[in-house]
């Protein structure tokens, strides 16, 4: 199980943990940021006390990714099979990701 920890504007926002490679995925917000009025992590992540469930990552999050020849490069570079979307993101944590969002590995 690989979790990351979701800020928005340098508040914890929640945790997105993958269940099992590739097979499931959760998102819970925090429950300081939960009863905060922050804004939620997206649309499709409205604030809610239950965790979401998901089959495949987030498309949320899965946007978050770089795409095409930057993929390659980073995967390659990194040792990351480019399907593990979830590895990338992980690789990807404590780095510049556009937007008020970004991820810390629970590792950090």
């Amino acid at each position: 199980m690989r979790q990351v920890d979701v800020y928005v504007n340098d508040r914890k926002a929640g945790v997105l943990t993958e269940m099992h490679p590739g097979k499931g995925y959760s998102f819970r917000y925090d429950p300081d940021y939960l009863s905060s009025d922050d804004p939620p992590v997206s649309v499709s992540l409205s604030k809610r006390n239950p965790v979401y469930e998901s089959s495949s990552l987030f498309p949320f999050f899965a946007n978050m990714l770089p795409e095409g020849a930057n993929r390659k490069v980073i995967c390659r570079n990194l040792r990351i099979d480019e399907e593990d979307l979830f590895g990338i993101l992980v690789a990807m944590s404590g780095k510049d990701f556009i937007g008020g969002v970004h991820i810390k590995s629970t590792a950090e």
